[in-house]
């Protein structure tokens, strides 16, 4: 029944309009107003995620958006240019000193990172 369904997600944020600058400016993605408050980003592929506010807002406590890229270090250091700050885990998922959990060979390199919301997100590094 929904095997052709153009599906797409939606997550939520406590203010919207930090969400459009942090999603624009900072991340660089396509960001465009959509119909009752909504922001939509528009990503590679043609795929969207909406964007809602929501005044009682908890930010998700687990990933909610995985960015592929070539080189996590090079994206990483972009980013901290910008101001982001990527979390820093010990234990299963130890992360270095930039915020990177290396995995070793055993899988791919990860860097969490959130938004003004607090929601989380990652870099991932392809391979």
């Amino acid at each position: 029944m929904l095997k052709n369904s153009k599906a797409f997600s939606g997550f939520s944020v406590n203010d919207i309009s930090k969400a459009k600058k942090f999603y624009s400016e900072i991340l660089g993605l396509e960001v465009k107003d959509a119909s009752m408050g909504l922001i939509e980003l528009n990503l590679e592929g043609g795929n969207h995620i909406i964007i809602y506010p929501k005044p009682n807002h908890i930010p998700a406590t687990f990933t909610i958006l995985n960015f592929p890229v070539k080189n996590i270090d090079d994206a990483a250091d972009e980013l901290i240019k910008k101001g982001i700050t990527f979390e820093k885990y010990d234990g299963p998922i130890k992360t270095d000193e930039k915020g990177i959990c290396r995995s070793g060979g055993k899988g791919p390199n990860i860097a969490w990172f959130k938004d003004p919301a607090g929601n989380i997100l990652s870099l991932i590094e392809e391979k």
